[in-house]
């Protein structure tokens, strides 16, 4: 018996029963959305690189394939993920990966997971075997659902195998250093947004503004020579910390929240320790407190034009995301309903 057929008996065995399942690659997510809950289906035995072009900068390859072993094949040829997935531990699977959607510090120039997915084969919870997408960009008509699966926890099934398009290395990279406040940071990101400036990463943390400049060497130089900043020593070490979280900012207990706006907004007083990322788009907040905290923190996202999740720690019994509108609750019922009929996968991990 093969690693889909397992898969495929243990799925119709668990929607006769009722029995819920744990999708679960390497575990270094657990802690990200609602509680994990159900019999573990461990998703590490289905690996491999299926196939892997890269003139036609396409990986494909199955869900427990470690990405450490996707990113050392991509290195090998020069090339990446773009949207930089952190690894949160030496287990991190590529299923886990799409199925977390989370991204590093080049999402806001490159895009997110999502935008690199071109097809992905799903088991659903009928045991059955669905395919979508391919494995070049023009591939697709109705609806999107390798994308959709991006992000989705695995709450809809159990993703096999993944197509994901990735990039060249940029030829050269300089982070630059600024010291300045908050409102500065966000006066100057939306000011350098809109030039043409090689820019694929910042982040804004005690009263410092970092800005990694990447692309062809001519254009990083010019770049440096017009923002006149300190140039950062060993900026890999900086932007690899921030991806997994290692920074001086994520120590400690307090709750921390993930704000997603508008790069326009403005500074947010929102009585905590905050960093800045994606040019302003992204806000992290260290806030500690009741239920009225976290209404609070989400009613400041959604008037900006956002929405406020829950990222690590706190008190998840009001729920780790922004509550949907009642009709995109009812879209994600729908999509729910028919992939995962008996709502055996993953329950709890995105919404009750």
């Amino acid at each position: 018996m093969n690693t889909v057929e397992y898969f495929q008996q243990q799925v119709r065995a668990a929607a006769a029963s009722g029995q819920p399942l744990c999708i679960r690659g390497g575990g270094t997510k657990d802690w990200y959305g609602g509680a994990p809950a159900g019999a573990i289906l461990d998703t590490r035995a289905h690996a491999g690189i299926v196939d892997y072009e890269p003139t036609e900068l396409v990986i494909t390859a199955r869900c427990g394939t470690p990405l450490a072993e996707i990113e050392a094949a991509l290195a090998e040829r020069n090339q990446m993920l773009a949207f930089e997935p952190p690894h949160f531990g030496p287990h991190a699977t590529l299923g886990g990966v799409i199925a977390g959607g989370l991204c590093g510090p080049r999402r806001a120039t490159s895009g997110a997971a999502r935008d690199f997915v071109l097809g992905a084969t799903l088991l659903d919870g009928r045991g059955d075997v669905l395919a979508f997408g391919g494995r070049v960009m023009k591939n697709v008509a109705g609806y999107d659902v390798s994308r959709m699966l991006a992000g989705s926890l695995g709450t809809l099934g159990v993703l096999l195998e993944v197509s994901v398009k990735v990039l060249p290395r940029p030829f050269a990279e300089t982070t630059l250093r600024f010291a300045c406040s908050e409102i500065e940071a966000l006066r100057r990101l939306n000011v350098w947004g809109g030039q043409p400036l090689p820019i694929s990463a910042s982040a804004w943390v005690d009263g410092a503004l970092a800005l990694r400049l990447s692309g062809a060497e001519a254009a990083v130089d010019a770049a440096v020579r017009s923002l006149s900043g300190e140039v950062m020593p060993e900026p890999d070490a900086f932007w690899h910390a921030l991806r997994e979280q290692r920074t001086a900012f994520f120590d400690g207990d307090s709750a921390l929240w993930r704000l997603s706006v508008p790069s326009t907004t403005g500074a947010l007083v929102l009585g905590g320790a905050q960093m800045i990322e994606w040019g302003g788009a992204q806000r992290w907040l260290r806030a500690d407190g009741d239920a009225g905290t976290a209404q609070a923190i989400r009613r400041t996202a959604q008037a900006c034009g956002g929405h406020a999740t829950l990222f690590r720690g706190g008190d998840k019994s009001a729920g780790v995301f922004q509550p949907l509108a009642p009709a995109l609750a009812r879209i994600h019922a729908r999509m729910k309903d028919a992939f995962d009929p008996a709502h055996i996968f993953n329950p709890g991990r995105m919404y009750p």
